[in-house]
């Protein structure tokens, strides 16, 4: 998150949206505060994830789209765990 210079306010805007795309395209129903925490870890998990492969994620787009890839990574092994 320090690497792409996004401060904590822009990170909370980001991940609420990153966690709500990902909420509409999971089909889930979650709260706004839920939305942006599963956006913010979720970019957290995908970068993690995406470090591994090689694969380098910049700027708000690509904080965006990291939090898209992890909300639905973390939605899914919610689901999982509650079946």
């Amino acid at each position: 998150m320090e690497n792409a210079g996004i401060g904590w306010l822009a990170a909370i805007i980001i991940g609420g949206i990153a966690g709500w795309l990902a909420e509409q395209f999971m089909k889930s129903n979650m709260g706004v505060l839920m939305n942006i925490l599963l956006g913010i870890v979720g970019a957290i998990v995908a970068n993690a994830i995406l470090g591994l492969l090689g694969v380098g994620l910049g700027g708000w787009i690509g904080y965006l789209i990291a939090g898209f890839i992890g909300a639905c990574i973390l939605i899914a092994i919610g689901r999982a765990i509650r079946r």
